[in-house]
């Protein structure tokens, strides 16, 4: 990069291309400025905890290279307390490559090296867009390539927004639970391909939602030792071409401490710049995670249908009016934002996929869109997750008395009887109750059977925990 020419608008910087003109305030550079030309894509810049990854990487690498003797301690101690700056929250909106842009992250990588050697050498008194004494290339990007630090950094970011996502859900599946012990004694009609089946409870119920959540946290966090494994320092195609003796080792040292986590060079460097198979499976956890959720989701917008014409075993708190022509209209929208962004993170997953079967060769081209599909998947599950549960889970009211007619006229209580008089005789207590449509407890008094109050007993032991007494 050559020397600069400005105007009030503009710098002129030079590369192996040529000239290219660079906003005059930019703390980026020249191939930062060509890739916002060549990608206006989506509009979309990148995720915050990836741009803090990746400058964590910058910064690791910059005291390696010093404790090493390849970098200088001016120039280092810059480029760390530039890193320290955006880590921090500064400069962020300097960030400003589209999500979809040149293959593996080039750009991303030159937009990070720029902006830390911009504010690196003004820092030393240099000059932004000259890159002296701090270059790019030479000093920020010194023993690393895109193609070590981009799945590094992917690697990084998945590793922070995790914790929050597992977070999020286990608030929600300890929700679930309190409203499940709170209504460990509430009977109603279990139901079955959608027909009336045996009794059950809404504390059973919804204990077994909150189980299947905690399952899918245990889950994810599977998922996070193999994350700590990088390929940082196998620089272009994992051969740790042009890095310092001890880099690869001390790197993921360096990058250890400044994450909270046990980050680790991978066995083979080669292997995770070609595959993203660790990625994919974070991704598979996620995606377990949206059809649970979206199951769940569907079984409370069920639960609480009507007021009148549904189900109505329950009511989830009225957030907003539901029409713009049905006056007093509420809908159970949380749970439908939810629905539909669990569609969206299995469309997501579905990408992820694509593209990590579509590495070729030495490297996955395909990261920069692969992490943005991630990012977005767990940012968006968080959200939705954390949104749906303070404002629809928390005051939750269960129709008790609801609940029981439905649970009594249900002809699925007869069931209940096959220990005592046999299936035969059931089944025509059974018949009975759907041709009259009397409860199964009416007809069970009427014919002797059983007093109402040791049915009612029965039947709330059934529901509770599906033990029958055998008779003597």
């Amino acid at each position: 990069m050559g020397a600069v020419s400005l105007t009030d608008d503009y710098r002129t910087e030079t590369d192996s291309l040529g000239e290219y003109k660079v906003p005059a305030n930019a703390w980026y550079g020249i191939q930062t400025a060509r890739a916002v030309d060549n990608f206006p894509i989506s509009g979309r810049g990148p995720d915050t905890d990836f741009v803090i990854a990746h400058v964590r990487v910058k910064r690791a690498a910059a005291v390696t290279n010093r404790q090493a003797g390849w970098l200088d301690d001016d120039r280092s101690q810059a480029i760390v307390n530039a890193a320290d700056r955006i880590i921090t929250g500064e400069f962020h909106d300097a960030f400003v490559v589209d999500r979809f842009q040149a293959g593996a992250g080039t750009s991303h990588n030159m937009n990070t090296n720029e902006v830390i050697a911009n504010l690196a050498n003004e820092a030393l008194g240099g000059t932004r867009g000259q890159y002296d004494p701090v270059h790019p290339n030479d000093h920020v990007n010194m023993g690393q390539s895109t193609n070590d630090t981009i799945p590094t950094a992917i690697r990084l970011a998945a590793l922070a927004k995790l914790p929050r996502l597992c977070r999020t859900v286990s608030d929600m599946a300890e929700a679930l639970d309190h409203i499940a012990t709170r209504e460990q004694d509430t009977v109603k009609s279990g139901r079955t391909h959608l027909q009336d089946a045996v009794p059950t409870t809404i504390g059973r119920e919804f204990h077994a939602y909150a189980w299947t959540l905690r399952r899918c946290v245990n889950r994810l966090e599977q998922t996070r030792d193999p994350l700590c494994e990088i390929g940082l320092g196998g620089s272009a195609v994992g051969t740790a071409l042009n890095t310092a003796p001890g880099y690869v080792e001390n790197v993921a040292r360096e990058l250890a401490s400044l994450c909270g986590e046990s980050i680790r060079p991978a066995p083979n460097l080669s292997a995770q710049m070609q595959s993203m198979t660790d990625l994919q499976h974070l991704s598979n956890g996620i995606r377990a995670l949206a059809l649970e959720l979206t199951r769940i989701a569907n079984d409370l917008r069920l639960l609480a249908s009507g007021p009148r014409t549904g189900l109505g075993e329950l009511t989830l708190p009225a957030v907003q009016p539901g029409s713009s022509i049905m006056p007093g209209k509420v809908n159970p929208v949380m749970f439908e934002m939810l629905n539909q962004v669990c569609y969206q993170v299995l469309g997501q997953d579905a990408a992820i996929a694509a593209m990590t079967q579509a590495g070729q060769l030495e490297l996955n081209v395909m990261m920069p869109a692969l992490g943005s599909a991630l990012f977005d998947a767990m940012d968006w599950l968080t959200h939705a997750v954390s949104a749906a549960t303070d404002k629809n889970l928390h005051g939750l009211t269960v129709h008790r008395q609801h609940c029981q007619a439905f649970a009594h006229s249900s002809v699925g209580l007869a069931t209940l009887l096959n220990t005592s008089i046999g299936y035969a005789a059931a089944a025509e207590v059974a018949k009975e109750s759907e041709a009259s449509g009397r409860p199964v407890r009416d007809i069970v008094a009427e014919r002797g059977l059983m007093d109402p109050e040791v049915f009612d007993a029965m039947v709330l032991r059934a529901a509770k925990d599906g033990r029958i007494d055998k008779p003597d």
